[in-house]
């Protein structure tokens, strides 16, 4: 998330993808809009008092510093050569009583990618939001100070859409967080290390890989890249087209991918009738992300189709389309995932990628797997953790998963799997690493 100066503008946020980029008067890449503002300090009891009564507390361990949860607006580009906007975001900034290390201490800064979210008017400038309370208790009680941004089109950005799992611009939105956060940090009297680290959830795993290829490719000078942890992300996206069965969210996660490419490129598709069926495709072009929408609300709203997760994909996709996708390695919506999969760039610092095996959104075999393979192949050696029998352990029905596809105790354990058991034990992986490097 990020912070913004205003510098063009006098008013409204919307306005300023009418500003200058870095050659004019306007606000640069990174500048705060709307003056870095405290929103609520939590304190280390309040932070020691949630994760005790979630459970949390043995990965998190207790807090060490309260944790001031900033809220930011930044300037920031789009999709386009030209597109200056903005984007929002959250500063969690350590602090303690006067004098003590959490208060006057240089803190190291963790960029933080979300995962996806299909509620446009999502905040993490909310202490009360279960990601940000999860990066206050793993980071930033821990001292780390911590930037996560809304993304484009999320929240205050006047950007008109989302392009989601496009790596160029998740890359820029997340660096530019990195140069928010500088500038919120020295307006709050923080202090940063100037070390720099990157990770993020899901989406936010292949957010934040593309933004440490891109920080260590063209931002050595400005950013020094501590370390990524890189955390149950979909970064290989072009076998991910090739799979025939259906990942867990199919209804949610394609259509989104779909027309925000179609946006960004131009020709995944002539209309939507040609990959979705009615009625789906009826205002599906803007569908997603939706203005305080919900995942259950689009289905119960007959915006997308419920089901298993094959069931949804077969109401919702055009045959000839999917099938496309399957076997047609130069058809447009191919060309563009090839585009957005991370392959082929060698880390300089040190990385950790995290997943759990039973993962049935962003399954690692097909994600992670390859990988850490192809950084193995460019003669890089990654640390790679799976975290599925921990979670086994701790969610499973008497300690393991459940087989039976037709259970209540199946659907509930493997619908809570990407989405709640999850992140703290990644989290906690990338804290391990984070803190060999900070």
């Amino acid at each position: 998330m990020t912070l913004f100066r205003l510098s063009c503008i006098a008013a409204s946020a919307a306005l300023v993808v009418a500003c200058g980029g870095s050659g004019d008067s306007g606000p640069k890449r990174g500048d705060l809009i709307d003056p870095a503002a405290t929103l609520v300090t939590l304190t280390a009891a309040q932070i020691d008092g949630a994760t005790a009564a979630s459970g949390l507390q043995t990965l998190t361990g207790a807090a060490v510093c309260d944790v001031k949860v900033v809220a930011l607006n930044y300037a920031t580009v789009g999709v386009k050569a030209g597109e200056n906007t903005n984007a929002s975001g959250v500063m969690l900034l350590p602090t303690g009583a006067a004098g003590s290390a959490c208060a006057t201490g240089a803190a190291p800064l963790l960029a933080y990618a979300r995962g996806t979210d299909v509620n446009k008017s999502r905040a993490l400038a909310n202490p009360q939001d279960p990601e940000t309370l999860l990066l206050a208790a793993f980071f930033a009680a821990q001292g780390y100070a911590v930037v996560a941004t809304d993304y484009l089109g999320y929240n205050k950005s006047a950007y008109s859409f989302h392009p989601y799992l496009h790596a160029d611009s998740e890359a820029t939105t997340v660096i530019d967080s990195v140069r928010a956060a500088r500038h919120a940090a020295t307006a709050l009297g923080g202090k940063l290390s100037g070390k720099v680290m990157f990770s993020g959830y899901s989406q936010g795993g292949h957010s934040a890989m593309a933004a440490q290829r891109a920080a260590e490719r063209d931002h050595a000078q400005e950013i020094s890249v501590a370390g990524g942890a890189h955390l149950a992300g979909p970064y290989n996206m072009a076998g991910a087209m090739r799979v025939p069965q259906a990942i867990a969210g199919y209804q949610f996660f394609v259509p989104f991918i779909i027309t925000a490419w179609q946006k960004v490129y131009g020709n995944i598709y002539s209309k939507p009738e040609d990959v979705f069926k009615p009625p789906y495709a009826s205002g599906i072009n803007d569908l997603l992300p939706a203005v305080n929408g919900s995942y259950t609300k689009l289905v119960t709203d007959g915006k997308l189709p419920g089901g298993t997760p094959d069931q949804a994909r077969d109401a919702l996709i055009q045959p000839a389309f999917l099938q496309t996708m399957l076997t047609d390695d130069k058809a447009p919506i191919n060309a563009a995932a090839q585009t957005n999969t991370l392959f082929g760039w060698k880390p300089k610092a040190p990385v950790l990628l995290c997943g759990g095996a039973g993962d049935p959104t962003v399954p690692p075999a097909v994600h992670q797997a390859p990988m850490v393979a192809n950084f193995a192949g460019n003669g890089v050696t990654v640390q790679s953790v799976d975290v599925d029998a921990l979670i086994q352990s701790t969610f499973g029905p008497g300690g393991k998963a459940p087989t039976d596809p037709a259970s209540p105790e199946f659907a509930a354990y493997y619908g809570a799997y990407h989405g709640s058991y999850e992140p703290p034990f990644c989290l906690a992986a990338a804290r391990g690493l984070f803190n060999q490097v900070r």
